[in-house]
């Protein structure tokens, strides 16, 4: 499965300790081009624990009840983690639940460049 960046996706993550792996949501971030030539892609991490994500500039809220967090296929507000990029072969990606719209990609280029200090 080819994925594309701003698909809202669900994902086998391993375990940091390597006894397991649990399926979460992520946002892939990597560019088209490099989804496309390489079986690995670089996701952040969606999580329900959303309480740092109005004082935290690299996350960012998503509501599912908003026209913008409807496209995403996310049942519940959530925060995109931008500071918890993963790396995984797009063989771990076990479905797509939606995509970002542009407006919340531009958020999320954002938060990237908050966490990683490219402002």
């Amino acid at each position: 499965m080819t994925v594309q960046r701003g698909d809202v996706v669900l994902v086998d993550f391993p375990f940091a300790n390597g006894t397991g792996s649990k399926i979460r949501p992520a946002v892939v971030v990597q560019s088209d081009h490099n989804n496309g030539r390489i079986a690995n892609t670089v996701v952040a991490m969606i999580t329900r624990r959303t309480h740092k994500a109005a004082s935290e500039p690299t996350q960012l809220l998503i509501d599912p009840k908003t026209a913008d967090g409807q496209t995403t296929g996310l049942a519940m507000v959530s925060a995109i983690t931008c500071e918890n990029l993963f790396t995984v072969n797009q063989r771990r990606v076990t479905r797509t639940l939606g995509k970002v719209s542009p407006a919340t990609m531009q958020a999320v280029d954002d938060c990237l460049k908050a966490a990683l200090a490219l402002q």
